[in-house]
């Protein structure tokens, strides 16, 4: 397995994989030829230091899975660094062959080499599986999160 910086070429494969599952489908828009929305926001996190947008491959290119690690600069921690990790996937095919893992264990590093103090995440309440996939990494439920949505 090889975990590499996403390429344009990967955006339908990591489309796919967001939209695929019972959350997604209902705010995704997966469809060919992929709307150019998903183009424009990669271009904008493919051109900004503190966003890594990630993907894993099989040896013969086939992408596994994804997740995007942000790195967020702030005053508090003595003007520390957090690092925020989403929409982490894995293709359906590849789930519960320790790839997620893997990925958590890239990013965790990853994470460290760029100073961050913590890595954190949100995941919805209506997840309950990756609730506990978090928690047996060892993330910790230390916070209530809330959005307003526009």
């Amino acid at each position: 397995m090889v975990i590499r910086k996403a390429k344009k070429a990967d955006i339908p494969a990591i489309v796919a994989m967001i939209a695929n599952d019972e959350l997604g489908k209902l705010r995704e828009d997966y469809r060919d030829p992929l709307p150019e929305t998903y183009f424009a926001a990669f271009e904008a996190i493919n051109s900004d230091a503190n966003q890594e947008l990630m993907v894993c491959e099989t040896p013969d290119g086939i992408v596994m899975g994804t997740l995007q690690l942000s790195f967020i600069q702030y005053l508090t921690y003595q003007g520390g660094i957090r690092a925020q990790i989403e929409a982490v996937r894995v293709h359906e095919a590849f789930r519960g062959k320790g790839i997620g893992q893997q990925l958590f264990e890239w990013a965790i590093t990853r994470a460290k080499e760029k100073g961050a103090h913590v890595l954190q995440l949100t995941t919805d309440k209506k997840r309950p599986n990756a609730l506990k996939f978090y928690q047996k990494l060892g993330f910790v439920a230390s916070h209530e999160g809330m959005k307003l949505h526009f």
